[in-house]
């Protein structure tokens, strides 16, 4: 579902000035979804592979991903645009990740019916 991000701190793209980010995480791809993967990897260094262990602990990969649904429904941001992004903004764009990843879990877990033999 489409939302809006108002940022607090606003960013410049392609010369102008950014206040808020529509973003919906339902319309990351496949490729982004490993993009995403891919440029955490490259931001941590490859330290040592996913050091978060689940992906459902990896604030990083939900950075990325929070990225990917801002980019998926605007593709003349770039992923440099949002890597600009500082402070508590930082703190909701992992939040779209994590929501992204969580929701998956949560349907999941509603559709065990474990009760039912």
């Amino acid at each position: 579902m489409k939302e809006i991000l108002k940022l607090k701190k606003p960013i410049i793209v392609n010369g102008d000035k950014i206040n808020e980010l529509s973003h919906d995480a339902d319309e990351i791809t496949a490729p982004q979804f490993v993009e995403a993967e891919s440029l955490k990897m490259k931001a941590a260094g490859n330290k040592g592979g996913n050091l978060a262990g689940a992906f459902e602990l990896d604030y990083s990969l939900h950075l990325y991903l929070g990225f990917m649904a801002i980019i998926a429904i605007n593709p003349h941001i770039d992923i440099t645009d949002l890597e600009k992004i500082k402070g508590s903004d930082i703190k909701e764009i992992i939040r779209i990740g994590r929501n992204f990843i969580m929701s998956s879990s949560e349907e999941i877990s509603a559709d065990d019916n474990s009760e039912e033999q």
